[in-house]
């Protein structure tokens, strides 16, 4: 698989603040979710992506081709920024036609792709109200529609749940679910772990201008040895199986959490932990309701990183 964007010792600064640090990294199709704190370097790097910002250091390559002072990577790209700064005496069909042909778009295909977008992000029956009265949902949706209108192959999505109530939030995950699947290349950036896992299983792990990790969550929990795995198991005999685990030299400590029939154990051997399990399990005729990771998530992989 080809690399759609590469980054290569990529860094920014303002002034003395350093906002992105020597940066290297490939990013593919498919969509892939940029997680870090307010201040990690996230917008930063969106648009060093887009070419709104020179590089102080380093390139950035999008399909080969530098991003930077170069009309013809924008063609390529859809940019849907964290803040708004739209004219909020049009309505959201005349920005969104006036925006499509800039693209030097004739009238009437102009139109077309913007009644395509706006149907898309379901603000087609409000297209002609002011976008004034727009709500936040509703002008986050807009933004989505700008991007997406000219029908580029890589759309770079800044914070686009952030103000969201949990419905908006919902449907803007499964619009850009839909965008993934049909082929488009996606980097999407939140600083809310749940929302970076419903939308896709690739991240990127951003920290004050440095990339800590990246990959499928669970291969980089494997990468945290210094951290012993959590096994969480909710059966029937939960102490009968805790006793047959007591002396296994790869099980760390066994505790019992407040929830009922639930044992939790820690282990720096994953595998052979879940081999012996299944042994314990069919030889005392344990019935086993459920097995969780409690730390194999977001939250846990990011805090171990960054040393909390």
């Amino acid at each position: 698989m080809t690399a759609v964007i590469e980054a290569h010792g990529l860094s920014k600064w303002y002034g003395n603040i350093l906002g992105l640090s020597d940066v290297s990294i490939e990013i593919d199709p498919g969509i892939t979710g940029l997680l870090g704190p307010n201040g990690a370097g996230k917008s930063t790097f969106m648009k060093l992506i887009t070419g709104l910002l020179k590089p102080s250091r380093g390139e950035i390559l999008v399909k080969g081709r530098r991003a930077w002072n170069n009309p013809g990577v924008f063609k390529d790209i859809g940019f849907c920024p964290e803040l708004d700064s739209f004219f909020e005496e049009i309505s959201g069909w005349e920005f969104l036609v006036g925006l499509v042909r800039l693209q030097g778009l004739e009238a009437g295909e102009a139109e077309a792709r913007a009644t395509r977008a706006l149907e898309t992000v379901e603000l087609f029956d409000d297209r002609n109200r002011r976008i004034r009265s727009y709500s936040r949902g509703m002008r986050q949706r807009l933004k989505l529609a700008q991007a997406m209108a000219h029908d580029p192959g890589i759309l770079i999505l800044d914070e686009p749940l952030a103000g969201l109530d949990p419905l908006g939030k919902r449907k803007m995950i499964r619009l850009v679910r839909a965008l993934g699947a049909a082929g488009r290349t996606i980097l999407v950036s939140s600083h809310v772990l749940p929302e970076i896992e419903a939308l896709t299983s690739r991240i990127v792990l951003i920290h004050q201008g440095k990339i800590l990790a990246q990959g499928d969550i669970h291969y980089i929990r494997e990468l945290i040895d210094t951290h012993p795995h959590m096994i969480s198991v909710s059966a029937d005999r939960p102490r009968l199986l805790a006793a047959a685990f007591i002396q296994d030299p790869d099980v760390l400590r066994v505790s019992f959490p407040a929830g009922p029939g639930q044992v939790v154990f820690e282990t720096r051997n994953r595998d052979a932990f879940y081999a012996r399990l299944g042994r314990v399990v069919v030889d005392e005729g344990i019935e086993v309701e459920s097995i969780s990771s409690p730390d194999d998530n977001l939250q846990a992989v990011f805090d171990y990183l960054i040393g909390k």
